[in-house]
């Protein structure tokens, strides 16, 4: 296939780029490169694909017309990836105007290129954050998801919405896809694995939050990319099961899907930090604090539908995974 990839630069964006170069598909990948973590480590994930043939990479914005226009130039393309996104939780209580130029209007730059390209699937990311104030566990696409907690949340629930309406009106095939806390290698300096490693192993304190009641679904970045790529090669369809007088929250008479993308084994904040210790060879000093605004509790992802769909649910364990990201974290960061 040949395919474009948003967010190329990005944790899972680059890896994602590498599964579909191993198994022979063409890949653009476009990032605007920006500094809401250090670029660095953006520009070292490119490194390793530039290395590989059949990837090519284009910088710029998807909230800017002309960098789509661009980018679809080298197409057609098979399958569009949009995992370009403004991401996080408690950046969106600081920097609301960032989610959006990113979230809002760059997926719908987004959406209107694939649908003048007349791209056969667009496949997007969303976040388990959606889910926001339920507290049904596991958390199922078929939950209605209309209480966000956070802006961030509240600009991805808006995607799926826009993504339907380009599925109704125009027959855009769009698959949603709900990310439940993915961790790895190359992982987001601003999440919990790398936050909590790089103090742990300067001997400074955790920050718990809501005195480590906590508890989330841990998804391997290696399982994400393999049910993204699956989903890839499947377009959206209309379901025939759907009925209008009672409508499924993650089904369509359209073109449109949503899929969870998790571990569906939720893990203790503190058995995560207890297995990151393990594997670091040190202790963790632990600052307790109350929860932060726009966070939620606990999360599990019901992943059923994506067993159904494309025959794989992500199962790797916490410990196997939670030694690759603390091998690649002394590596990289020589520490």
């Amino acid at each position: 296939m040949r395919v474009l990839v948003t967010g190329a630069a990005g944790f899972i964006g680059m890896h994602s780029c590498e599964r579909l170069l191993a198994q022979g598909d063409r890949v653009i990948g476009l990032d605007n490169l920006n500094d809401y973590y250090d670029p660095r480590l953006k520009r070292d994930r490119l490194a390793r694909l530039a290395a590989v043939p059949g990837f090519r990479f284009l910088q710029g914005d998807v909230a800017d017309a002309g960098t789509l226009t661009e980018a679809f130039a080298h197409g057609p393309f098979d399958a569009v990836i949009h995992l370009a996104a403004q991401a996080g939780v408690r950046y969106s209580l600081s920097h609301p105007l960032a989610y959006l130029h990113s979230n809002l209007q760059g997926f719908g730059c987004v959406l209107e290129a694939c649908r003048q390209a007349q791209v056969p699937h667009l496949v997007y990311a969303s976040t388990s954050s959606v889910y926001g104030s339920n507290t049904q566990l596991p958390f199922s696409e078929h939950h209605a998801a209309d209480h966000p907690v956070s802006l961030y949340a509240a600009t991805k629930r808006a995607n799926e919405l826009m993504a339907h309406a380009y599925a109704h009106t125009f027959g855009l095939p769009c698959t949603g896809l709900r990310f439940f806390t993915v961790y790895g290698p190359w992982g987001r300096p601003d999440m919990a694995p790398c936050l909590f490693a790089r103090a742990i192993l300067a001997g400074q304190p955790i920050q718990v939050f809501n005195q480590g009641r906590m508890a989330r679904d841990f998804t391997y970045v290696a399982d994400v990319v393999e049910a993204v790529v699956r989903i890839a090669a499947q377009p959206a369809r209309p379901d025939p099961a759907f009925r209008r007088e009672r409508p499924d929250p993650a089904t369509s008479d359209a073109p449109w899907r949503l899929y969870n993308i998790g571990n569906h084994t939720p893990v203790a904040l503190e058995t995560f930090i207890a297995t990151l210790e393990d594997s670091l060879g040190r202790k963790a000093i632990r600052e307790l604090l109350p929860m932060q605004a726009g966070d939620v509790e606990a999360t599990a992802a019901d992943v059923d539908d994506l067993a159904a769909a494309v025959g794989f649910a992500p199962a790797t364990p916490l410990a196997e995974g939670i030694a690759h990201f603390a091998r690649w974290y002394r590596d990289y960061f020589r520490s």
